[in-house]
């Protein structure tokens, strides 16, 4: 089949683009006029070196070395050093696909012609993503300022041949072939590629950005505004199994207090419980006149994550078409200018802000978890068996959704209150925006494994309501999670059946289903 083609211009990158990027893997080219562009700026750095004017990172050290002055015969040198140098990440290995999307952005933030790149390099680094040549690199070592050094450094240590890189067709896809870890050199070389040789300026312009960061914040974004719609089809489970009430999804009690997330989250609880013969059998015989908080306030509290979510994403869109190396060269006024927009701060807010917004998910998905296993709160058996004693139930279930949010609320502390100086305190404030994004994305993970313990959970809790029927929305849950997982009729290996649930969270069939029978805003 023919891949499709995505054509990079720097100025109009989104997160549904990047999406498509992930999931269609498309052939990616600059347009004809991101080309002369980049051709333009690097005249002007050729005309530059060649009459040895001073520019800071071209025809000077970096940081702290600012001062020293290159002579011409050494600036290819400096380059090669430059990446040489600064690859000195430690750690765990960057996801593929995160690296893919690093790879994606720098050639974005390039190729708004500011950055003084050659074309012939560029094009490089656009052959790697078309013959899905991945580089290796390490996840820590970045402070957030100058931009994600280390890891952009071990990226483009691969475009000169002293790389390591994996070759994978499919990045989304945990059992795709792969090749072992091979040298870049080895890798190019089956692609008849040849290793770039960084001219003056280049080796600065790849590395000098926060293109790790916005990588990850990227991701969340995307699988963000997916979770909160599937926090409330879990939430809405939920409801059924404690029969709660559904006045308190009223809009025009809503409308009193008009946040767009909350009545959202509210018109979202009001479908998908729409025409629940378990609602409909408690109208009139339940002597509650409210409910929890877990489940009166899930428009407030869901809302509030999903204008959250909102407002991160816009800022990070913004990062997507920004230029961000330094200096920038302006063509048009014949000039240069060295500056700061490498600094990763408006990224390192929003990551801890949304790592704040993911982790209250969590938080209250775990409370209704507990009042489902609570035969005291919940009016069902206890711990959700028809055996208890002998069994234990979904106990241990609620223990590990209570670990997690634990966890996730060490890793929503900020990073981006912290600084330490580096450079001999040239670089006296850094962001942590890459430490941010990281643990933005651990929480990620650590809420779709919440979510899909509340899904088990109030699956269970379903079963002893029958034969009244959910809701429609609920009835579409439950289906699909019973297509995978089972009543819990005696003691079994809860990890296996997690482990399918967490899998329909992360691959979208869960919402996907879902929203075939209701419309999810």
């Amino acid at each position: 089949m023919k891949r499709k083609i995505l054509y990079i211009n720097g100025k109009s990158l989104t997160l549904k683009k990047i999406d498509f990027f992930l999931k269609e893997n498309p052939v990616v080219k600059l347009t004809a006029e991101a080309e002369k562009k980049v051709k333009r700026a690097r005249a002007l750095i050729d005309k530059w070196v060649e009459t040895d004017e001073i520019i800071y990172g071209v025809t000077t050290g970096f940081g702290e070395f600012a001062n020293v002055k290159i002579s011409n015969k050494n600036l290819a040198q400096l380059q090669k050093n430059l990446i040489v140098s600064h690859s000195a990440g430690v750690g765990k290995q960057l996801p593929p696909f995160i690296v893919k999307i690093m790879m994606l952005l720098r050639i974005n933030a390039l190729a708004r012609g500011h950055s003084g790149i050659r074309l012939l390099t560029l094009e490089l680094l656009i052959n790697f993503i078309n013959n899905d040549i991945i580089p290796v690199i390490p996840s820590q070592g970045s402070v957030g300022s100058s931009g994600d050094l280390a890891p952009l450094a071990h990226l483009v240590l691969a475009l000169i041949g002293k790389g390591k890189v994996q070759i994978i067709k499919d990045i989304n896809n945990p059992l795709a072939e792969r090749t072992r870890i091979i040298s870049s050199k080895a890798a190019m070389k089956k692609f008849n590629l040849t290793p770039v040789k960084l001219a003056a300026k280049e080796g600065l312009a790849l590395i000098n950005g926060t293109q790790m960061m916005t990588a990850f914040a990227s991701f969340i974004c995307l699988r963000a505004k997916e979770l909160i719609k599937t926090a409330d089809i879990c939430a809405a489970l939920s409801h059924e199994a404690l029969r709660a009430t559904d006045k308190a999804y009223d809009l025009r009690l809503h409308k009193l207090r008009p946040y767009p997330g909350q009545i959202t989250t509210a018109k979202n609880m009001l479908s998908l419980i729409k025409n629940s013969e378990i609602r409909k059998s408690h109208l009139k015989n339940d002597p509650r006149v409210q409910d929890s908080y877990s489940i009166r306030c899930i428009p407030q509290i869901h809302g509030a994550s999903r204008d959250t979510t909102d407002y991160v994403c816009s800022k990070v869109e913004i990062e997507l078409n920004s230029v961000n190396d330094n200096p920038l060269i302006f063509p048009d006024e014949g000039d240069h200018l060295e500056g700061g927009n490498f600094h990763g701060q408006p990224i390192a807010l929003v990551m801890d802000f949304m790592a704040i917004a993911l982790s209250e998910l969590a938080n209250v998905s775990e409370r209704r978890t507990e009042r489902l296993v609570n035969g005291s709160l919940s009016n069902l058996p206890r711990f959700l068996t028809k055996k208890g004693g002998l069994n234990s139930g979904l106990m241990i279930a609620q223990y590990t959704a209570a670990a997690l949010v634990s966890e996730n609320k060490v890793l929503a502390h900020p990073a981006s209150v912290d600084s330490i100086p580096t450079s001999a305190n040239q670089e006296d404030h850094n962001s942590m925006g890459s430490i941010a994004a990281r643990k933005c994305f651990d929480i990620l993970g650590n809420v779709q494994k919440v979510i899909a313990i509340e899904l088990l959970t109030a699956a269970q809790g379903i079963e002893f309501l029958k034969p009244l029927k959910c809701g429609k929305g609920t009835s579409e849950a439950y289906k699909t999670i019973r297509k995978y997982v089972k009543p819990l009729e005696h003691d079994r290996i809860l990890y296996e059946d997690l482990e399918k649930l967490i899998s329909i969270i992360t691959n979208g069939e869960l919402l996907s289903n879902v929203e075939k029978v209701v419309h999810l805003i």
